[in-house]
């Protein structure tokens, strides 16, 4: 997983490449339930990359991109989104997995 420093690195992401956002925090329990499987899910997903995004460093723009409960994801690919799983719900690495694959193919 890559964790973006500043809101410039983290912008080359959303503009070029096949990466999935996943929006998180350290003070969240769901967040923290699903945080072990992320490895498992980004090894499943060699061609795209997993970019973890502290809610609460880029407040902007999770506003921005409405993203209002967390873990929430964001798939991206050169600059246009092809989807979105963003509520404030536990998720499962099933639920994970199965929303990326329904969504890259």
């Amino acid at each position: 997983m890559i964790k973006p420093k500043s809101l410039e690195e983290l912008a080359g992401y959303v503009e070029q490449g096949q990466n999935i956002f996943f929006f998180t925090a350290d003070w969240c329990g769901d967040c923290r339930f699903i945080k072990p499987a992320m490895p498992e899910i980004d090894a499943e997903f060699p061609e795209w990359n997993i970019i973890e995004v502290d809610r609460d460093e880029f407040i902007d723009v999770a506003s921005q991109w409405s993203i209002l409960g967390i873990p929430s994801f964001v798939i991206i690919k050169d600059g246009k989104e092809l989807g979105r799983l963003v509520n404030k719900d536990r998720k499962t690495k099933e639920e994970i997995t199965t929303f990326i694959n329904n969504t890259i193919n």
